[in-house]
């Protein structure tokens, strides 16, 4: 493999060879001889009401509960939009994705990140800002192999989240969009399905599990609320992309998402697996948690290593990575996120050998 190459660990999105582009073709001509009229008119901004049904039995929950968005990405951009007024206090991970924080901080609000675990956010540091008298809108939580740090939180935090949330009156957003691909370890309920409260807002994606081009996430919440951002949404689009949202549809019903989720699984699984072992040989003195799950691995780098000199002299070499610094709102000289998605098990060690290259140059 030649230097010009670019082997990049930057973009949190499947490789071609893993996505059922087969599968999505034929999926597109059901849905065109199953219901031409329904994908291609106008629609209601709830989404298409097939593909709404569909998800809310996934998660048990009533069509009235749920909207279909254009990504999760605009599902996330929806509920903040919604709730969350210049000034109002919002909880975060820290570190957490970096367009979560950008955009909140675009609506004015005071951001207040809480460190992240091995299983999950802080509850004490929670609980200590919540005893401070801070009185969140919401808490943004991505439970499962979290973006950028590749973490899953517990079961007993879960239960511990629910709690502080009904105490104090606040709203967790269940950010969820890794939750299928696993490697390792059994399920944990999602914290929608556990809320006797009505605290519970989660958002998913199609993106991880059939690829990103469809661009079709979800919200699931209280209908009122679900009801409220729809009007919204109405008044945004008339209603979200009708022919990508069948196409899902009917790729859903068919069982190929099951197959797709095996796939994307199976070849991420053993990504991450030679990522780690390139980081061990390759980079001593780094250290991470290898994730169980999901696209993401987060790497802390010895102390004397600056990732924003590190950053453009791994480009030269042609390796693409991310700054920690850019998830959090201090800190993360030393950090990256690295992305095993869209690299083949023969870029990985290349792409580490770059990296660690790249290091030597710019170090102490």
């Amino acid at each position: 493999m030649t230097a010009e190459q670019l082997i990049s660990f930057a973009r949190g999105a499947p490789s071609l060879d893993i996505v059922d582009v087969e599968g999505l073709k034929a999926a597109a001509t059901r849905a065109f001889d199953a219901d031409p009229a329904g994908v291609t008119a106008y629609g209601t901004s709830v989404g298409y009401l097939p593909l709404r049904k569909w998800i809310a039995d996934k998660h048990n929950v009533s069509p009235d509960q749920v909207i279909v968005t254009n990504g999760s990405l605009q599902a996330d951009a929806f509920l903040f939009g919604h709730l969350v007024q210049p000034g109002d206090d919002v909880v975060v991970e820290k570190p957490t994705y970096d367009r979560t924080l950008l955009n909140l901080q675009n609506l004015g609000a005071k951001v207040h990140q809480v460190t992240l675990r091995e299983d999950g956010i802080d509850i004490d540091e929670l609980r200590g800002l919540l005893e401070s008298g801070v009185r969140p809108k919401l808490a943004h939580i991505i439970p499962n192999y979290q973006n950028p740090a590749g973490l899953t939180l517990s079961l007993e935090k879960r239960q511990a989240l629910l709690a502080l949330a009904a105490q104090y009156e606040f709203i967790i957003f269940e950010d969820d969009p890794y939750v299928d691909i696993r490697f390792r370890g059994e399920p944990l309920p999602s914290m929608l399905s556990m809320d006797s409260d009505n605290t519970v807002v989660h958002a998913s994606s199609f993106t991880k599990t059939v690829c990103p081009g469809v661009r079709v996430g979800y919200l699931v919440g209280p209908a009122a609320l679900i009801d409220a951002i729809a009007k919204k949404a109405t008044n945004l689009y008339i209603s979200p992309g009708m022919v990508s949202e069948a196409i899902v549809h009917q790729f859903c019903v068919s069982g190929d998402i099951e197959k797709s989720v095996r796939t994307v699984s199976a070849a991420l699984g053993e990504r991450a697996k030679v990522l780690a072992e390139s980081i061990r040989k390759h980079i001593p003195g780094a250290t991470f948690t290898e994730p169980d799950g999901g696209y993401f691995l987060w790497v802390d780098l010895p102390s004397d290593v600056d990732v924003d000199k590190l950053f453009p002299a791994a480009m030269k070499k042609g390796v693409a990575v991310v700054k920690g610094s850019d998830f959090l709102l201090e800190g993360g000289k030393h950090s990256l996120r690295l992305a095993y998605s869209a690299v083949t098990v023969d870029q990985i060690d290349e792409g580490v050998r770059r990296i660690a290259e790249a290091i030597e140059e710019v170090r102490g």
